[in-house]
């Protein structure tokens, strides 16, 4: 397979882009889930959710306060900002829809499940619009 050095530059600059935001787009999915269930969201948990330590928890927070996606202070619970609401009501929406269509196209809903979490991070809105009208339309 011939590469293009443009076009292979642009799509795995994309590539790298989907890894730098995938982070922050989990995180803030989960927080305003944790929010809906709870009514707060705390290292404590999205260190047990991810199965990662508070430290590494509290690194992801920090960058995301920076990012303007979340506002936390010590020792105290987490919360979204409009910005982090945005972020994690597009994430969710774009995971149901890679989740409705592999359920779609006969994936088990374990699996689906699973690569709908990897596969909603790298793929472009076009190909999320084709999933959608594909889903829809095989609704039994």
């Amino acid at each position: 397979m011939k590469y293009n050095n443009s076009t292979s530059s642009d799509r795995f600059f994309q590539i790298r882009n989907a890894r730098n935001t995938e982070i922050a787009e989990d995180y803030t999915e989960m927080i305003a889930d944790l929010i809906n269930e709870n009514g707060e969201a705390r290292v404590v948990d999205l260190a047990k959710i991810f199965g990662v330590t508070s430290p590494t928890v509290n690194s992801v927070i920090r960058r995301l306060v920076r990012d303007g996606f979340v506002v936390s202070k010590p020792y105290r619970a987490i919360f979204l900002t409009e910005k982090g609401k945005t972020l994690a009501k597009n994430c969710k929406k774009r995971h149901e829809t890679v989740y409705n269509f592999l359920i779609s196209i006969g994936v088990g809903k374990e699996n689906a499940k699973i690569d709908a979490e990897g596969i909603e991070h790298h793929v472009s809105s076009e190909t999320l619009n084709i999933f959608e009208k594909f889903s829809n339309s095989n609704k039994k």
